[in-house]
């Protein structure tokens, strides 16, 4: 039996921050046992593995710690490998000792992997640098959350209140009430500088400035700051407004729709979270390939006699030369073929096959690269690589040119049907302040599954032909690209936001 149990340190919550280590290893596991604590986008790293969520605040019941220890264990048992993902670090409050011990004595080989702490996020995410060389040499951290049924504290409230520096609050949102009393009566200052910082590292992220006697009403049921939260107690809590980078970030606060299909959309969705965006994938379209490849494989075993062959599209590029290859074929096929392609980014996806563009229209325009092509094909054929639909407008003109065209469908093209549940009530909600449409099918795949409710959000557009397509819908553009790139998009939307 090969049994291992990895205990994972998740981080604060930004995906970005789990170790190189800790995605390592979740890509080995057969099963991850992750907490509310842990971003769901980490189970990425172990897309085979079975995932199950021991507790969420305020959605599901959370476990109890011994019904977490008998279900890492049953799996280790049976020869799995298991991944227990903990928010922040295993060794932080966390009741790693509890679960080591438990392996320990079941004799099941385990790794613990460190995970970045919210005290220490904090200060690069919240601008509250922890330890100042002025202001606080000595930082403790502090549970709000002791162990149900002492007695007594454990806690030496009045060496806390004397502390010479920081103090960091874990788990303290419903006892505030006691630990702010605590150190008030044992001696701290009641105008004392404190931060609430509540999801640390998230594009979500609030930071409250406020007073130590404050603190109470702050987290108080009626103020509705949940968890996850941290408190940070000491002069360098006054330094939030100056150095708090994150939200500062010209699209914090702004929820973006990115509706590119799943393994397109990180191209747009990257640079949004970079400015600060929170952003939500609501793939429009699905990408796959055709339902018969006869036609396409007469194309490729006829390109010696082709004078052309153009691209629409990355996809068919993609789908197109794979099928070469698979065919046995290789790049010396296009030997004596001039290939054209719409935009830069196609003629990137064919250099990544070896292939140079011999033309790419300025604007990325199809009728631009009619414009191009049109005293060059008279008499000539041509083969012209499409999805399952789109536009017919280089077939038409080309034909109007004298060209013999073949017109062969590389890669499917249709609508998603049915949104994320989440997401539709978002947009019903008026939670979704942009939505992104990259196309025209794209636009009225996004109008089928959201109707009236994307009236509620700014629409960014890569195009005039898209833009148009929105206005017959009934909605109203906010920004249009130019030039129509996804970088040009990201730039339109900052512009209007920053205008």
């Amino acid at each position: 039996m090969n049994s291992m149990v990895y205990l994972i340190g998740a981080g604060p919550g930004d995906p970005g921050l789990l170790t190189l280590r800790g995605a390592e290893l979740l890509s080995r596991s057969d099963v991850v046992l992750y907490d509310g604590l842990s971003n769901v986008e980490l189970l990425s790293h172990a897309p085979s593995a079975e995932h199950i969520c021991v507790g969420k605040h305020g959605q599901q019941r959370i476990w109890r710690q011994d019904e977490i220890i008998d279900e890492m264990l049953k799996h280790a048992r049976n020869g799995r490998i298991v991944a227990r993902l903990k928010g922040g670090d295993p060794a932080v409050f966390a009741r790693t000792a509890e679960e080591v011990e438990a392996l320990s004595e079941a004799g099941i080989s385990y790794e613990i992997v460190p995970g970045i702490t919210a005290a220490l996020a904090a200060g690069s995410y919240a601008g509250i640098p922890i330890t100042h060389r002025k202001l606080a040499s000595a930082v403790a951290l502090v549970t709000g959350h002791e162990e149900p049924g002492k007695t007594e504290s454990a806690l030496d409230w009045q060496a806390l209140a004397r502390f010479p520096g920081t103090l960091v609050i874990y788990m303290g949102v419903t006892t505030a009430e006691v630990w702010t009393r605590s150190l008030i009566e044992n001696g701290k200052s009641p105008d004392t500088p404190v931060a609430i910082v509540r999801r640390c590292s998230h594009h979500d992220q609030q930071t409250f400035r406020c007073r130590l006697d404050e603190v109470a009403d702050r987290l108080s049921p009626a103020n509705k700051i949940r968890p996850p939260v941290i408190v940070i107690i000491g002069p360098v809590a006054e330094l939030t407004e100056t150095q708090n980078w994150l939200e500062q970030r010209p699209l914090f606060g702004q929820t973006v729709l990115v509706t590119r299909p799943i393994d397109q959309a990180e191209e747009l969705a990257t640079p949004l979270r970079d400015l600060g965006a929170t952003v939500l994938v609501q793939p429009a379209i699905q990408i796959g390939p055709p339902q018969d490849w006869a036609e396409v494989d007469a194309a490729i075993e006829s390109l010696a006699n082709q004078d052309f062959v153009i691209f629409c599209s990355r996809n068919g590029v993609q789908y197109f030369l794979d099928r070469v290859l698979e065919l046995g074929h290789d790049m010396r096929s296009f030997a004596g073929v001039q290939l054209a392609c719409v935009g830069k980014k196609t003629a990137a996806a064919l250099a990544d096959f070896h292939l140079r563009a011999d033309l790419i229209p300025q604007d990325f325009r199809a009728e631009s690269l009619v414009d191009e092509l049109r005293g060059h094909v008279s008499g000539k054929r041509v083969v012209l690589v499409r999805a399952s639909r789109g536009r017919d407008i280089l077939e038409e003109s080309l034909t109007q040119a004298g060209a013999d065209v073949t017109q062969v469908v590389a890669y499917s093209h249709t609508d998603v049907t049915t949104p994320d549940a989440k997401i539709l009530q978002a947009a019903q909600h008026g939670r979704i302040d942009w939505i992104t449409l990259t196309s025209s099918a794209t636009a009225e795949s996004v109008h089928r599954m959201l109707g009236e409710s994307m009236k509620q959000a700014k629409i960014a557009s890569l195009s005039p032909i898209t833009s148009q397509t929105v206005r017959d819908l009934g909605c109203t553009v906010t920004c249009e690209a130019d030039p129509y790139t996804m970088d040009s998009l990201v730039q339109s939307l900052l512009k209007f936001k920053l205008s």
